[in-house]
This record gives C-alpha cells, sequence and structure tokens, in this order.
C-alpha cells in the first residue's frame, strides 16, 4: 500500500518562505499534487507533478508564480516551495497521488492515497 508522509509547515510571516516535503513509499505513481483546506472551506486543489517522462506542472491560479512543485524521483519525493506567502495561504496542507498517466490533474477524484496534512500559518 501506499504511504505518504509529509513536512515542513510551520508559522511564517507574510512574504516569507517554506518549503513542504513528501516522501511516498509502496508503489509508483504517475501524478502527484498538492492541496489544501482552510477552516471550514474545501479541500481546493495548488499544484500537481508528473512521476514519469519529462516534468509537467500544474498550478492554481491563486498560487502561480509563487508556488514551485518539484521531485525527486531517486528519493520518491515530491516538495512544494512556497515563496511570498500571504495570510490567505494559511491552511493545512495536503499531499496526494494518483494514476493520472494523463497529465497533472487538478481533480480530487483521480488521487487515491493521501498525507496526514501539515499546518502552514501565515501572519503579518
Amino acid at each position: 500500500q501506499v504511504h505518504l508522509v509529509e513536512s515542513g509547515g510551520g508559522l511564517v510571516q507574510a512574504g516569507g518562505s517554506l518549503r513542504l516535503s513528501c516522501a511516498a513509499s509502496g508503489r509508483t505513481f504517475y501524478t502527484s499534487g498538492w492541496f489544501r483546506q482552510a477552516p471550514g472551506k474545501e479541500r481546493d486543489f495548488v499544484a500537481a507533478i508528473t512521476w514519469w517522462g519529462g516534468i509537467s506542472t500544474n498550478y492554481a491560479d491563486s498560487v502561480k508564480g509563487r508556488f514551485t512543485n518539484s521531485r525527486d524521483n531517486a528519493k520518491n519525493t515530491v516538495d512544494l516551495q512556497m515563496d511570498s506567502l500571504k495570510p490567505e495561504d494559511t491552511a493545512v496542507y495536503y499531499c496526494a497521488v494518483g494514476p493520472a498517466y494523463d497529465g497533472p490533474t487538478s481533480s480530487r477524484s483521480r488521487y487515491g492515497f493521501w498525507g496526514q496534512g501539515t499546518q502552514v500559518t501565515v501572519s503579518s
């Protein structure tokens, strides 16, 4: 079975940076995604990256130009570099993997395995 372990997160001032890491074990999947959920809100798409062939990425409009998704196939890890953080980025961030070989999908239904989530808090 797939097991995802997340690290990073924490408290940072607005304009600062954080780097989230997700380590996967057990299976090989084609796509890894990041989602976030603020209190009382839906779990929304943040970013995704393919784990096969050339690197393909996908970002939510709210994070384009600020967040960067990367992968390390040898280590089975995927990172989310978050720069220029804003208070509205505050949420629990989740790593997920799925079999979407057609691309880095933003659809939650395409991801079958999820990490435990890590809290990101941005203050001014």
